[in-house]
C-alpha cells in the first residue's frame, strides 16, 4: 500500500471513529480498532496499538467543548479520582495484552461489548436524569477510582481508550445524566492518560505507519466535532439506544472475526 493510500485509509478510519466518539461521546477507540483491521489489514495487537497511540493527541478537544458549550459540566473530583484509577488499570492491561494471543483479545473484546450492553439495556430511565452535574458533585470516591480502573485496563488491554467503561459506568453505575456521562468521557480523551499503555504497544513495534497515523489523527479531529454537534440535538434516550447500536455493531463484528 503506497503512502498516499495509507494515509487516505488512516484518514477514514479516524473520521468514522471520530463520529462515532463524538455523537456517543465515548473515546475513538473502539471504531479505531475495529477500522484499522477492516480498512488497513492491521492485526489485532497492531490494531490496539494503533488506536491507542493516535489517541495521545487531543483529538476529542472538539467534541467535548460541544458539550461544554451545551451546559454540561464535569466537577474537577471526578476527573482526578477516575484519571488515578485509568493510569493503574492502563499499565496493567497493557503488559496483560503483550503476553497472550490476537484470539483471546478478540473474544475478550466481544465478552466486555456483551457486557456493556446489558447494562445499557437494564438501565431503567429516572425522572431526576436531568439532575446538573452540581447534584452529583459529591459522588463517591471509591465507585470513581473503579470506573477509572476498568476503564485504564480495557484501554490498556484492548485498546480502546476506556471511554466506553466510563460513559456506561457513570451513567448505568452512577445514575449521572448521560449528556455529562459523556462529556467526562471525551474528557478523557484529551488527556493522555493511555502513554503508558500507549508506550507499551509501541515498544513492541505493534503499530501502522506514519501516513495512516497521521490521516486516522486528522480524520479523528474533523469527526469528533461533527459527531458532538449532532450528539447535542437529540435526546438522552436516542442517545442511549444510538449507544446500545454502535456497541452491538462492534460486538458482533469482533465475533465474526474471532470466529475466522
Amino acid at each position: 500500500m503506497s503512502w498516499i493510500h495509507e494515509l487516505l485509509a488512516g484518514a477514514g478510519v479516524g473520521l468514522v471513529a471520530g463520529l462515532a466518539s463524538g455523537f456517543t461521546g465515548t473515546s475513538p477507540g473502539g471504531g479505531l480498532v475495529i477500522f484499522s483491521v477492516l480498512l488497513l489489514g492491521a492485526e489485532q495487537h497492531v490494531a490496539q496499538g494503533t488506536s491507542l497511540i493516535t489517541q495521545i493527541p487531543p483529538t476529542g478537544l472538539a467534541g467535548a467543548r460541544r458539550y461544554w458549550q451545551s451546559g454540561n459540566r464535569s466537577p474537577l473530583q471526578w476527573i482526578i479520582w477516575i484519571g488515578i484509577g485509568f493510569l493503574v488499570g492502563g499499565v496493567g492491561g497493557g503488559y496483560a495484552a503483550a503476553s497472550v494471543s490476537d484470539s483471546v483479545l478478540q473474544w475478550t473484546y466481544v465478552v466486555y461489548l456483551v457486557a456493556l450492553i446489558a447494562l445499557l439495556i437494564l438501565r431503567r430511565e429516572r425522572k431526576d436524569d436531568s439532575i446538573k452535574a452540581r447534584d452529583h458533585d459529591e459522588l463517591p470516591r471509591l465507585p470513581l477510582l473503579l470506573i477509572g480502573m476498568l476503564a485504564g485496563f480495557s484501554s490498556g488491554f484492548m485498546g480502546i481508550g476506556g471511554g466506553l467503561a466510563i460513559t456506561v459506568g457513570l451513567a448505568a453505575g452512577l445514575r449521572v445524566p448521560q449528556h455529562q456521562a459523556q462529556l467526562v468521557s471525551l474528557i478523557f480523551s484529551v488527556i493522555p492518560t493511555n502513554i503508558p499503555a500507549a508506550w507499551i504497544y509501541w515498544s513492541k513495534g505493534a503499530m501502522v505507519g506514519c501516513p495512516a497515523i497521521i490521516g486516522i489523527v486528522a480524520g479523528l479531529w474533523i469527526g469528533t466535532d461533527l459527531g458532538a454537534r449532532m450528539a447535542n440535538g437529540v435526546s438522552k434516550s436516542a442517545l442511549r439506544r444510538a449507544m446500545i447500536a454502535l456497541v452491538a455493531l462492534m460486538a458482533f463484528y469482533m465475533t465474526y472475526k474471532a470466529l475466522g
